[in-house]
């Protein structure tokens, strides 16, 4: 397997890579990253995002395969990133409480050797049961929804709070894993 450049400070995004096989470290992408609730078309938005996000790692001078990712949850048309505090954490929770609802991730794989780079969207839908109040309150307290896209991590590979995912389970983590498997196959045979 190739080795990888998260564009990323999420520790889950890197625990996830890991745990699959691959040989990874992290470097944050240091960039102001835009509102995606308000830029209109957002799987361009996403798109657009990942690739800012490569691309400033490679623009600081590391070398290799950069994979980025940008993740967002959509509920009944609301867009929900990573809250700011504990009050938008709880309510992007009981929003998300007892829907069906998707997550949708941004994704960008640079080659900087010849700076090839191929990006998509991919989308999980997921439903989750209601939570009672008490368990809201635990979540809050717990502090898991820091920096997490609608201040939700998903629990791998049995969640307490999903009835059903369709499609990539790890798309929602921040890493659609299949997807990357693909364009990785990809990279090996283009422009060698």
């Amino acid at each position: 397997m190739p080795r990888l450049i998260l564009a990323s400070r999420s520790v889950h995004r890197l625990q996830l890579l890991r745990e699959a096989g691959y040989d990874v470290w992290a470097v944050p992408a240091e960039i102001d990253e835009p509102d995606l609730a308000v830029v209109g078309d957002l799987h361009a938005g996403l798109l657009h995002l990942a690739h800012l996000k490569a691309r400033a790692v490679a623009d600081h001078g590391h070398v290799g395969l950069i994979l980025a990712a940008d993740t967002v949850g959509c509920v009944n048309g609301r867009v929900f990133g990573k809250p700011r505090d504990a009050a938008q954490a709880l309510s992007m929770l009981q929003a998300i409480s007892g829907t069906t609802h998707q997550v949708l991730t941004g994704w960008c794989l640079l080659r900087t050797r010849d700076s090839l780079s191929l990006g998509g969207v991919e989308r999980t839908t997921i439903s989750m049961r209601p939570w009672t109040v008490a368990e809201l309150a635990d979540y809050l307290a717990s502090g898991e929804w820091v920096g997490k896209s609608g201040a939700y991590g998903l629990k791998l590979p049995v969640d307490p709070f999903v009835t059903e995912i369709v499609g990539s389970a790890s798309n929602v983590v921040g890493v659609p894993l299949e997807r990357l498997q693909t364009v990785l196959a990809e990279f090996s045979t283009l422009h060698q």
